[in-house]
């Protein structure tokens, strides 16, 4: 038999407690061998939890990264770090999970890509709302072409009030941006995917940091700190690809609205629509009539006895070891999860020069 894949979570915060170990800590191929972060005590505990006898706590990430033992890397830091880490993690030959945002702008993302073609090992980026039960199913029917050709697409992100308030969340030293980066991000990385279109020609946005001025006791997380919100409260662009599709992103913390979602979808295409706003819905004509479907999205049981069910972060964990053990490529790809971080670089630029950023044709490539 051969032996466990061994991994290393850098980072030992939140969404590495909440999905990464957990979902790692189910699969059997796995052994959770090295854990570290600034703060000892968090991954003592995290080692405690996840590790097993033999895992140990690393006094760096540096050192971490240079166990020869350790096999794959999940990157779980503020978004500062993560390119520069994850450079030197396939450099050193590990395969890297590294999760979203890819990095804080575009330049570093793309030191990231050169660095796994240069190394032969994978790079993927942690966006699980592509693992939702509701986004693979309407990933099937764009790819079966169901909808035809997807000309028009919204990408939803917006709270009316739940800006995250702990963490470094609003430093835009160490995160890089607010809710677009954040939030953004996944939105937009679910759209692309659907759509299955990653050729931009242009890209126009705005950023804006109004209610972050001002403190909120009606935030989710309690009042936030002006002086500490740095980064901007929403965001909002408008792409147009090579084909000349429409992309619209809408994405805020805080937006005195009562339309509100995030990681949701809208696609309009030739032959028919879906969107995710109330549960998935599909739209289209058929013998002369709209219609409306809302297909059921859950698991199958029967009374008393539940059917077999996973979560979005456990199955996206579980395909990244697979893809690693049979070499397969994975569900993100590091070039898709590029173009996500292109864009969002573009529509902060755009927003600060209040012009149009357009996209060459290297970029594409």
């Amino acid at each position: 038999m051969e032996r466990k894949l061994r991994a290393g979570i850098i980072g030992c915060g939140g969404i590495a407690f909440s999905k990464h170990m957990p979902g790692l800590a189910k699969l059997n191929s796995v052994e959770i061998y090295g854990f570290y972060n600034p703060t000892t005590d968090k991954a003592i505990k995290a080692k405690q939890q996840f590790g097993s006898m033999d895992s140990r706590v690393y006094s760096s990430y540096q050192e971490l990264i240079g166990d020869p033992r350790i096999d794959v890397v999940h990157i779980c830091t503020p978004n500062k770090y993560h390119s520069v880490i994850a450079v030197e993690a396939l450099k050193a030959g590990k395969h890297v999970m590294c999760e979203k945002p890819m990095a804080i702008n575009a330049e570093e993302a793309e030191n990231m890509v050169k660095a796994a073609k240069m190394s032969g090992k994978k790079l993927s980026v942690s966006f699980q709302n592509r693992f939702r039960e509701d986004s693979i199913y309407l990933k099937k029917l764009c790819d079966r072409g169901d909808l035809g050709e997807i000309y028009f697409a919204k990408a939803h992100a917006v709270r009316r009030r739940a800006v995250p308030t702990w963490g470094v969340f609003l430093d835009k030293e160490l995160q890089g941006g607010g809710p677009l980066i954040d939030i953004g991000s996944h939105a937009l990385d679910l759209t692309l995917w659907l759509m299955n279109n990653y050729k931009v020609k242009y890209v126009v946005g705005n950023t804006y940091n109004k209610l972050a001025k001002r403190s909120d006791e009606a935030n989710a997380w309690d009042s936030w700190d002006p002086e500490k919100f740095t980064v901007e409260d929403s965001a909002f662009g408008f792409i147009t690809m090579e084909n000349g599709a429409t992309i619209t992103l809408e994405c805020s913390w805080a937006l005195n609205t009562l339309d509100e979602g995030e990681a949701m979808a809208t696609l309009c295409g030739t032959e028919g629509g879906a969107d995710m706003r109330k549960g998935l819905r599909i739209n289209g004509v058929e013998f002369s009539k709209m219609y409306t479907k809302e297909p059921f999205i859950g698991q199958a049981g029967v009374d008393y006895y539940e059917g077999k069910t996973e979560s979005a972060g456990d199955r996206e964990m579980r395909l990244w070891i697979e893809s690693i053990l049979k070499d397969t490529e994975p569900v993100v790809k590091a070039e898709e999860a590029l173009v996500v971080t292109q864009i969002i670089d573009a529509i902060y630029h755009s927003s600060q020069t209040q012009k149009p950023v357009y996209f060459s044709r290297q970029d594409l490539d």
